[in-house]
């Protein structure tokens, strides 16, 4: 599998595969080990990754996420991540376990390839345009999560800023905000984790937020975390874009939460209504000056190569049931809405690919074995 250069041939769109995989994170890898191990031996697949290197986004977080610092990584089918320094920078722990897995199972993920659109094909196929060619493919599992695009919210004034913005993807660790005056946006895991760290060094911090950040005390056990998820999914059902497992799960109320609460560290205010030269105003008029403006908003969906198969919705979203897109069966999205999360990106490859199967199971005589 894979051992195979991509063409253009007169009355052949490229390579005929019959899966697709974009994208090589935790859902992307979890969904090539289940083509690996649990498809037939004739059928054919590819997987493209458009990221340098091993390791999904967790290669591009900051260094100071140490893997001790991770909340919930859950291992992927049939290998598990043992023996790790908690105090290595979690790009690197899971860098190596993820390049360790392809190796394992024989993955041999194409990379760095970009995927530029997804078209309709003819006898069935979809067209896979990419940078190292077009496959046409009998279906197509997107796994290309969402950090490549992180979401910058407008607000009036946003360009006279004299001083600094960046967004989360872009993180430099705390070091960087030594003596400034940073003002954090968001209420999620990365805000508060930024902030907490940010305060060691700043010369001030504020922390503001769109909503009132909700704090989650006691166990948060299987039961929970599936009503967490039935709620994401709902809205995926419906058609739209979907938010975070933890927009609805609230912040755990851990120690670290605790000790930052007790500092003022954690002290919310509401959302600006403007931003000047030199830092913030509100309508009522406080103001607050600031040297950095750090955008802990979240990210959106990569999707947008889907555009020509018109998936999306009238609310923005690709409506999905289980992991297969409504508009066409032939499009499964796995790590996305309810399985963007490490343990549910692994069910969903699972998933997929026993739909898949049953997609393909009347479908025509394979295209010939690897």
């Amino acid at each position: 599998m894979n051992d195979f250069e991509v063409y253009e041939t007169p009355g052949r769109a490229g390579r005929e595969v019959d899966v697709v995989v974009v994208g090589a994170g935790q859902a992307g890898l979890s969904a090539g080990y289940h083509l690996r191990t649990g498809f037939e031996p004739d059928r054919d697949f590819v997987v493209l990754d458009h990221s340098p290197r091993p390791g999904g986004a967790w290669q591009f977080r900051w260094p100071s996420l140490t893997y001790g610092k991770v909340h919930g990584m859950h291992a992927l089918p049939g290998m598990e991540l043992t023996g790790a320094d908690p105090a290595r920078p979690s790009s690197e722990v899971i860098g190596e376990y993820f390049s360790s897995y392809e190796e394992a199972f024989g993955l041999r993920v194409h990379r760095p390839v970009d995927v530029s659109a997804v078209r309709e094909g003819e006898g069935g196929r979809l067209l896979v345009e990419t940078s190292e060619g077009t496959y046409a493919t009998r279906a197509l599992i997107n796994a290309t999560g969402t950090w490549d695009r992180p979401f910058w919210p407008r607000y009036p004034g946003q360009e006279t800023f004299r001083g600094r913005q960046l967004h989360t993807a872009r993180y430099p660790g705390p070091e960087a905000f030594a003596g400034q005056r940073v003002i954090v946006v968001g209420g999620g895991a990365s805000g508060t984790q930024h902030l907490m760290e940010i305060a060691d060094v700043a010369a001030a911090t504020t922390w503001v937020t769109r909503r009132e950040p909700v704090f989650r005390e006691g166990p948060f056990g299987e039961v929970e975390g599936r009503a967490a998820v039935a709620l994401v999914e709902e809205r995926v059902r419906q058609g739209l874009p979907p938010r975070s497992v933890v927009s609805v799960t609230g912040l755990p109320l851990n120690d670290a939460i605790r000790a930052a609460r007790a500092r003022g560290i954690l002290d919310q205010q509401p959302m600006f209504d403007r931003i000047t030269p030199t830092g913030v105003a509100w309508d009522d008029g406080r103001t607050v000056d600031a040297d950095v403006i750090l955008w802990a908003t979240g990210f959106r969906a990569v999707i947008d190569h889907l555009a020509p198969l018109r998936l999306r919705e009238p609310g923005g979203g690709i409506r999905v049931e289980r992991t297969r897109a409504v508009r066409d069966p032939r499009i499964h999205l796995v790590g996305y809405g309810p399985s963007a999360s490490t343990v549910g990106a692994n069910r969903a490859g699972r998933a997929a690919v026993a739909e898949i199967r049953r997609l393909l199971r009347n479908a025509p005589q394979p295209v010939a074995a690897r």
